[in-house]
């Protein structure tokens, strides 16, 4: 299972579901001596990108030497949890492991929107002092689609003369949106959304309507976990109740919502995003299997571009979450009724 399906951090989780054709490219890579300094690990939140990246730093800590017979016998990357190495992987305190990411506190509850680039100076002292032992350091960038414009500059620069013995593993979730030179340094390798089969094996522990949560979390597990976690608070429901009853939606219940989940944290925020964004994917789905034209579903796209970008911006430039959320709610019920008129002027067929 991902960090996020067991409902553990990725440095803790030791399974990995629904990904074994990367798990083995990286694994080929290493024994094959093939292994690029730089990997990108690409695809939508949630689905184990982090997980992969702490479960091949495990491996490479654990088996500096990819010529020994154990390394050409491996089938996938896992090492025991019991091996020291796992244990301060965990824990994070391996000395040849450094992870750039937000700023935390003392609870692990991220403290800035973005990397600031004192982060990668950190980073930099880390590539510059001495490896703690032999063997590789792994730098582990999650994610770098918060890197800031000063903060990617500077990742940049060591990407472009690393280190010896050094390998970036880069998570991203919108990979399009990096510096065009930090896509370039790297080697890709695309994480794609598990199978409803994998994503059933990927959340053991969930009770509840499970075919319903693998519906709305489009094949990743992260994004099942904080569904369940917010259906106890009762957002989902009502972000469904209002995007289901536009263009009759009361004004009211939407200021509610928005006014309550603008204010709570980055991780509802993001997630009532995605949720938002498969809603217009699957009404433009079902009205297309319903025969509507290209020019009847034009607008649908539009305002699945519109409300992205709007939900983009909310996140680069930290604006007002509880009027993001109204903006969307306008534009998605003027499409809504737009599309309630069209059809009404439609003549039925005989």
């Amino acid at each position: 299972m991902t960090a996020e399906s067991a409902g553990m951090p990725p440095e803790a989780t030791h399974h990995l579901v629904g990904h074994a054709e990367a798990e083995l490219w990286l694994l080929d890579a290493y024994r094959e001596r093939r292994l690029h300094h730089a990997w990108l690990l690409d695809g939508p939140e949630g689905v184990g990108k982090a997980t992969l990246a702490y479960r091949f730093a495990r491996f490479l800590l654990a088996h500096p030497r990819p010529e020994d017979p154990e390394i050409h016998a491996a089938t996938d990357l896992s090492v025991s949890p019991d091996a020291p190495v796992a244990r301060q992987v965990s824990s994070r305190v391996h000395p040849n492991l450094f992870v750039l990411e937000r700023p935390r506190d003392d609870k692990g509850k991220p403290t800035a929107t973005v990397i600031p680039v004192d982060q990668v100076r950190r980073l930099g002292q880390f590539l510059g002092g001495t490896a703690g032992g032999e063997g590789w350091r792994i730098v582990i960038v999650d994610a770098a689609d918060d890197l800031n414009r000063a903060s990617a500059n500077a990742l940049l620069k060591m990407l472009e003369e690393p280190p010896g013995d050094t390998i970036f593993l880069v998570v991203a979730h919108q990979a399009g949106r990096l510096l065009p030179t930090i896509r370039s340094r790297c080697r890709r390798l695309r994480l794609n959304p598990l199978t409803d089969e994998a994503m059933r094996a990927a959340l053991p522990d969930v009770e509840g309507d499970l075919d319903r949560l693998v519906a709305l979390s489009n094949g990743s597990p992260g994004r099942a976990r904080r569904l369940v976690e917010q259906e106890e608070d009762g957002m989902l429901g009502q972000l469904t109740a209002i995007l289901d009853g536009l263009p009759r939606t009361q004004p009211r219940q939407i200021l509610g919502f928005a006014e309550r989940y603008g204010r709570r944290d980055r991780e509802a925020f993001l997630l009532a995003r995605g949720i938002v964004l498969d809603w217009i994917a699957g009404r433009v789905r079902r009205r297309a299997e319903e025969g509507a034209s290209a020019g009847a579903l034009a607008p649908w796209s539009e305002v699945w571009e519109k409300v992205e970008h709007a939900f983009a911006q909310a996140e680069i430039l930290n604006l007002d979450r509880t009027q993001t959320f109204l903006g969307v709610f306008h534009a998605l019920s003027e499409c809504a009724a737009g599309e309630a008129r069209a059809r009404a002027s439609t003549p039925a067929e005989p």
